[in-house]
């Protein structure tokens, strides 16, 4: 029944920022998803009958590689795994999954907001049995094996039906389709006051949701609609498909405009909000409002204890390097710990597991808590109805009391995507050799404070990372922030984040990119963007 397959390594498996991302013909190859799973498997002790959570955002060949992952995993002497039916299991709730059900840990496939489809992208993780993606000793483990690996375990059996809820065998391993809603929408209900937004709903609050023909429409539905008594169609594109309707479900101003440019408009919705191919990120916008990813974790710190979930209060906010520093001022208000991470939701594990932090963020959309251990899209969703529903404010009233009380950090993200590699190291590169002379030079009114590769030294675990974003920092505040993104899937994407703190209340209300524009300048004059990468402007600005 077990048959031992031969295979050859391939050299281009080192999972990136959150598991490893190609596009679904590279996985398609012969033995390559199966030398990852199998790579995972031999770096791994102690599952011998322990429970394993698969699921994925059913993007393409997402039910694929699910019955291949089953297979492999009796093969390799998983005593069950629990798999959300239809393959179906976000992001979060895959996370929710292992830690309620103390699994051993979980696969994840999926490759978050990438686009969907026969040639577009596909990716695979592990997580571990806390709930949260694999730290970078267990990943560098993968990695080293899928270099040497020449062999791997595969049970001989038919498919297993995934649309239908019960136990099935699978060899002598239990295979446990489960419901993928249920579980994840008691827990959002037991953390939130869901009398409170069903009635702000009730008042006449219009509230709609973009699922992005994803994988948070069954999950949205259910809540929002079914639970908190939205009408029906309040949440859009809520059927999740292989290639997300042709759409990039990557909830951002460029790709949900049109939910945006609906709030917006006169006769809109109130509130908006929009969720990415796995679940794990959000875009949150008001009538004449739309909240930053950064801001959106500053306020959420900020009033917490709104929520019966929180109302004890918070431990602690931890935010990647890149994030503004607004939640830090909220930090040192409330007098509790702040926590500047790399990038990757698996560097806020260990500050949760110890309760060092309660809340967690990061700019590219993600925000989440102590709840589970990935981001949480509509978690952070239903934390601002809960908070609108408690304060009686709109979206825009909530953010512009939020910045009188703490300032503004105006913010940007300018995203280069499909760079080509060589030149993106190249830029990357000669930053690195300015480091040292840029600290007391001006560009113009701005005057460089410091300068530096970020590194991270873990307060838990002793573990050090670095390389993990370009800093150059200028008096009163502002900086500029250069990364190479590791999650793209085809050549490379620079990020530029740029921010400006502002105290005082009467220069809130500028255009972002114009109170940002000087700042933007100086960070091509230092980088030299525009000349080597032959790019006259960013793909994306955020």
């Amino acid at each position: 029944m077990i048959k031992t397959v031969s295979t050859k390594p391939y050299q281009d498996q080192k999972p990136g920022t959150s598991g490893l991302r190609k596009k679904v013909p590279v996985f398609a190859q012969e033995h390559y998803a199966e030398n990852f799973i199998q790579s995972i498997f031999d770096s791994l002790e102690g599952f011998e009958g322990k429970t394993l959570v698969i699921g994925g955002d059913g993007r393409y060949y997402n039910r694929e590689v699910i019955q291949k992952a089953l297979k492999m995993a009796a093969a390799n002497g998983f005593g069950k795994v629990m798999v959300g039916k239809g393959g179906i299991l976000s992001t979060p709730a895959a996370s929710h999954v292992i830690r309620k059900y103390d699994a051993f840990g979980g696969i994840v496939l999926s490759a978050s907001h990438n686009p969907g489809g026969p040639t577009e992208d596909f990716g695979i993780k592990y997580n571990i049995g806390n709930g949260g993606p694999a730290p970078e000793k267990i990943t560098d483990a993968i990695y080293a094996r899928t270099k040497v690996i020449d062999t791997y375990k595969i049970l001989e059996e038919p498919d297993v039906d995934l649309d239908t809820i019960g136990m099935y065998a699978l060899g002598d391993m239990i295979v446990d389709v489960i419901d993928p809603v249920a579980d994840y929408a008691d827990l959002m209900e037991s953390l939130f006051d869901f009398g409170a937004i069903r009635s702000l709903i009730g008042s006449g609050f219009r509230v709609v949701i973009d699922s992005m023909s994803a994988v948070t429409g069954p999950y949205a539905v259910e809540i929002l609609e079914k639970r908190l008594g939205a009408p029906a169609g309040s949440v859009r594109n809520s059927e999740p498909l292989p290639d997300f309707g042709h759409h990039h479900p990557d909830p951002n101003l460029v790709h949900a405009r049109e939910l945006y440019d609906d709030v917006m408009s006169a006769d809109g919705p109130d509130f908006g909000a929009a969720s990415d191919g796995d679940g794990d990120r959000n875009m949150v916008v008001g009538k004449g409002m739309f909240v930053t990813p950064s801001d959106s974790l500053a306020i959420i710190a900020a009033n917490a204890t709104l929520a019966p979930g929180y109302a004890d209060g918070i431990a602690g906010i931890a935010r990647s390097m890149p994030t503004s520093a607004a939640a830090d001022r909220v930090a040192q208000k409330l007098g509790i710990g702040m926590y500047e991470t790399p990038t990757g939701w698996k560097f806020f594990g260990n500050l949760l597991d110890a309760g060092k932090a309660t809340v967690c963020g990061e700019e590219s959309f993600g925000t989440g808590s102590n709840h589970v251990r990935e981001k949480d899209g509509l978690w952070a969703v239903l934390f601002w109805l809960n908070i609108i529903a408690a304060k009686k404010k709109s979206v825009k009233e909530i953010v512009e009391a939020h910045w009188a009380e703490y300032g503004r950090n105006y913010y940007s993200r300018h995203d280069y995507e499909e760079v080509d590699t060589e030149a993106a190291n190249e830029l990357v590169a000669a930053l690195r050799e300015k480091l040292s002379s840029l600290p007391g030079q001006s560009f113009g009114s701005l005057k460089v404070e410091a300068a530096d590769d970020f590194a991270y030294n873990d307060p838990i675990d002793g573990s050090v990372s670095k390389n993990q974003g370009i800093r150059v920092l200028f008096e009163g505040g502002s900086r500029v922030v250069f990364r190479l993104s590791g999650t793209g899937t085809s050549g490379a994407t620079l990020r530029l984040y740029v921010e400006r703190y502002e105290p005082d209340a009467s220069r809130h209300n500028i255009e972002t990119q114009t109170a940002l524009a000087d700042l933007i300048t100086v960070a091509d004059e230092i980088a030299e963007i525009k000349k080597r990468t032959g790019r006259n402007a960013p793909t994306v600005i955020t």
